[in-house]
């Protein structure tokens, strides 16, 4: 019954993905053409300026709802109320500080260094302070959406975002046919999308849980618990942070801008497809983490099992596609593509790839709340990448070296995973790499081998007719693939009785 919920929930986030992403991509081109490049890259550059804050709005994120899980698995229901309190608190002093910082420092920062023209000054700061209130309820909103989340209410939670997403592209609609300074209007309806989905969540959680009602935390445990265990969080993000402004100020001293445009193209597909399986990982995360609180160590696993491989399999979908049609696929997005960014975008796939093999281990670590070691270890790992890659770079390396550093990395942090979660958990490593290593690699290397000779050998040029080809051959190779030898006997069985199930509703 487990899987079955995750994989129900995995899909609905997977939809919800699909779709926010289809909205979000066509509300940018929709907004771009309403506002100028001007105003647009106005409301970036200030709101970019408000969002600097929001890695550790996401740690916190994670921090709340490991803890959410862990309480609803150990049955602790006055616990829980506290914890919320405690988290709704947190969040309510983190969110009065961001708005002095911003209004202070970040004021006197955007009036005195950001590069606005005269005519538009007044409108940016409008748009400035603006965000900032767009942020905060963004900020108070957390709480809510964590513990919907925690207790895998993924359906409400996928139809809200997309509502929300909706609601977005109508009013960046609306905007084109109201005589009123366009800038501030778009900047004022986002801040207006913000307060209602805000408030819809706080209603829906009101009626739906009884936790989420406010009281008053006596227990100082709790808010120590939860801030030492976002603090060592977020060493990691810390750290990512670091490396990718680091290796970007690298390659602009070896190369200069225009292999900035080039890993900067690369990076942008990086957060979207990052953000997809985040979202596929999020079903599987509650879950795990309600099975640690409960004790059900060989179920949790195989949860662990199952999710890492759903997850690798869903990415592969979506990457041996883009792998083999990058070039046409960047000329249809961009027209004209800077130097190296065929292949940067192909390395950052594969070592997405790799990180995805691992990301559910990171959630049952994660779980045992022991994460010190774990987030030490592996943001020491990531912070070596800076110095290696100036020094490879200096032996007169090209650019693209950087990225396989990085993948280079990325299979040490997963084998440091591996062995901490072998050390946390007390399982066999052996498992995982036949039941998830093994399989996902066996699904790669077979599905790809009929695509790549299609590519290289039976089509010729770049066109539409080429990319849709190639893409549907790798669609029905890799499901294929992943039928026959990716998934155990028990899960093919319950796809078929599935498919069986709906031949009888559609007869």
């Amino acid at each position: 019954m487990s899987g079955k919920k995750v994989a129900k929930n995995a899909f609905m986030l997977y939809i919800r993905m699909s779709i926010m992403l289809l909205v979000n991509l066509y509300m940018s081109r929709v907004v771009l053409n309403t506002l100028g490049v001007t105003d647009f890259g106005i409301y970036n550059v200030t709101g970019g300026v408000v969002l600097m804050f929001s890695f550790i709005s996401n740690t916190m994120a994670s921090a709340s709802q490991r803890f959410y899980s862990y309480e609803i698995g150990k049955g602790n229901s006055e616990k829980l109320k506290g914890l919320f309190s405690a988290t709704f608190i947190i969040y309510l002093s983190f969110a009065i500080i961001i708005f002095i910082l911003a209004e202070t420092i970040g004021y006197w920062f955007v009036s005195n260094h950001l590069n606005i023209p005269a005519e538009r000054y007044d409108a940016a700061k409008f748009v400035y302070h603006a965000s900032i209130f767009t942020f905060i309820f963004t900020i108070i909103r957390v709480p809510f959406t964590s513990f919907i989340i925690a207790k895998e209410r993924m359906s409400f939670f996928a139809w809200s975002s997309i509502i929300e997403a909706l609601l977005k592209l109508c009013l960046a609609f609306t905007i084109v046919y109201i005589s009123f300074d366009k800038l501030e209007l778009y900047a004022l309806l986002m801040l207006f999308v913000s307060v209602v989905i805000t408030f819809w969540y706080y209603i829906f959680c009101k009626l739906a849980f009884i936790e989420t009602k406010l009281m008053l935390v006596k227990e100082k445990k709790i808010f120590s618990e939860l801030t030492s265990y976002a603090g060592w969080n977020s060493f990691t993000s810390i750290a990512n942070i670091m490396v990718d402004q680091g290796i970007n100020i690298t390659l602009n001293i070896f190369f200069g801008p225009v292999v900035n445009a080039a890993r900067s193209i690369s990076y942008q597909i990086k957060a979207q497809v990052t953000t997809f399986v985040g979202n596929v990982q999020m079903a599987a995360n509650p879950h795990i983490i309600k099975l640690y609180a409960e004790g059900k160590y060989n179920e949790m696993e195989n949860i662990v099992l199952l999710s890492s491989r759903v997850t690798y399999y869903f990415m592969f979908v979506v990457a041996l596609p883009f792998l083999l049609e990058t070039d046409i696929i960047l000329k249809w997005w961009l027209i004209n593509i800077p130097p190296h960014t065929v292949l940067f975008c192909q390395l950052v796939i594969v070592n997405i790839l790799i990180e995805t093999i691992s990301g559910t281990v990171t959630s049952a670590i994660q779980a045992t709340g022991k994460i010190r070691k774990y987030q030490t270890i592996v943001g020491c790992i990531l912070l070596t990448s800076v110095p290696l890659a100036y020094m490879l770079l200096s032996f007169g390396l090209s650019p693209e070296i950087t990225v396989i550093l990085t993948c280079i990395l990325s299979l040490i942090c997963v084998a440091v995973r591996l062995l901490i979660y072998r050390e946390l958990l007390k399982t066999r490593i052996t498992i995982y790499f036949k039941k998830v290593i093994f399989s996902c690699m066996s699904v790669s290397i077979i599905a790809s081998v009929i695509p790549i000779l299609a590519k290289n050998y039976l089509l010729e040029g770049q066109g539409v007719v080429s990319f849709i080809f190639i893409s549907m051959l790798c669609l029905i190779c890799t499901i294929t693939t992943i039928i026959i030898i990716g998934i155990t006997n028990e899960e093919r069985a319950f796809l078929f009785n599935k498919f069986l199930k709906i031949l009888k509703k559609k007869g």
